[in-house]
């Protein structure tokens, strides 16, 4: 017990220098938690994503339509259980920085091809009868303060005009990887409009999302699907939801590998920081070790002397660098617009990964001064200072 005590009072022995140790290590472990979790939250929608589903659109890109007449050939596929339209309707609500996913889709369906989006059997038969009611995620109503019977006012920017909508259900998120920001209404609802507005874009949807009871059959599904419009006027590509995802994180590629590669060069900062203290501190305690040397003190005393110190002040730097996550991720979160990340939680992974990495850091920088002072000689110690 008496060691212990011993290695916690040479870690603070100068205590401006150990001071500043833990902040620097505690802002670089809050640095790589931060990077971290928008790395994991630019990946949420492909880790959200499910084996058996397939997203439809079209081949040309993806802003293009699709005729909403080819769903039934599509349901046609053997393997295939649900077929959903949706349709992308962006729009402003209250102010052009609220930013949230307005989508058009199928009552009768899409609650059927996503389960994760949890709502009663009574919210989705008022869904289904109520042209403009609307039904919207969990965590999109407490952002506006939204109840049941609230009525949204969009000003459409893509299916220009005012749109009202009623809200008559909110949805729970199965788990914590669903995107409960999303608005949901009923596609029909702006295509009776386009009849009379703009005829030419009626009885068109953005794409379809695809349940599937196979899914190590969804590459010869998504071929049959893309074989039935192949030279068409509005040919398809299918792929699964996971790939889709992908698709869009890739656009995004070299921006989530700049900030993985900056998160593990601030382990390296870490590693830096600690390292120059520790061996500061061996070379003005050279002297010091040669006398427990001399008082009969083995190597494996050094080691803990050196590398106890050194755990010490990485464990207690990361300490406090977790605790001023989470707070700085609430302001990071806060600062960016209105959901812009739908999922954004700190993952138990990275608050693992940063406080085994302070750790593994902290005895890294333990490893230089305990050679410097296993080496150095009794005699030669001694001179060192006298």
């Amino acid at each position: 017990m008496k060691i212990f005590k011993i290695i916690f009072k040479n870690a603070f022995r100068h205590k401006l220098r150990v001071f500043l140790t833990i902040v620097g290590i505690s802002i670089a472990v809050m640095a790589f938690g931060l990077l971290r979790t928008v790395v994991t939250a630019w990946n949420a929608g492909v880790e959200a994503s499910s084996a058996n589903r397939l997203v439809v659109r079209q081949a040309v890109s993806f802003i293009f339509p699709l005729p909403y007449a080819d769903r039934e050939q599509i349901a046609k596929i053997p393997g295939v259980e649900v077929v959903s339209p949706f349709m992308w309707f962006g729009g402003v609500y209250l102010d052009k920085k609220n930013f949230f996913a307005r989508m058009a889709c199928d009552p009768e369906t899409v609650f059927d091809v996503y389960p994760e989006f949890l709502v009663d059997q009574s919210v989705k038969e008022t869904f289904k009868k109520e042209r403009n009611s609307c039904i919207i995620g969990e965590a999109l109503a407490k952002q506006f303060n939204l109840k049941l019977g609230d009525v949204m006012n969009i000003d459409g920017d893509i299916y220009p005009g005012k749109w009202q909508f009623t809200v008559r259900g909110i949805y729970k998120p199965r788990d914590k990887t669903v995107d409960a920001t999303q608005m949901l209404f009923d596609w029909k609802y702006v295509d009776e409009r386009m009849k009379q507005d703009s005829p030419e874009r009626a009885g068109m949807i953005g794409w379809y999302s695809v349940r599937i009871k196979d899914p190590a059959q969804s590459a010869t599904i998504s071929e049959r699907i893309d074989a039935l419009f192949k030279n068409s006027r509005a040919e398809t590509k299918t792929e699964t939801e996971r790939a889709f995802q992908q698709g869009f994180v890739a656009s995004s590629g070299a921006i989530i590998t700049a900030m993985n590669v900056m998160a593990f060069v601030i382990i390296g900062i870490i590693m830096l920081v600690l390292g120059n203290t520790m061996i500061m501190s061996a070379r003005e305690r050279t002297r010091e070790y040669a006398v427990l040397k001399t008082l009969g003190f083995q190597g494996g005393h050094l080691i803990a002397f050196i590398a106890g110190e050194s755990l010490i002040i990485s464990f207690m730097g990361g300490l406090l660098g977790l605790g001023i996550l989470f707070p700085f991720v609430a302001a990071f979160e806060a600062f960016m617009p209105k959901g812009f990340f739908p999922v954004f939680n700190i993952e138990p992974s990275t608050i693992i990964i940063a406080a085994s990495s302070a750790l593994a850091v902290g005895f890294a920088a333990s490893v230089f001064p305990i050679q410097r002072a296993l080496k150095t000689s009794i005699v030669n110690g001694l001179r060192h200072i006298g």
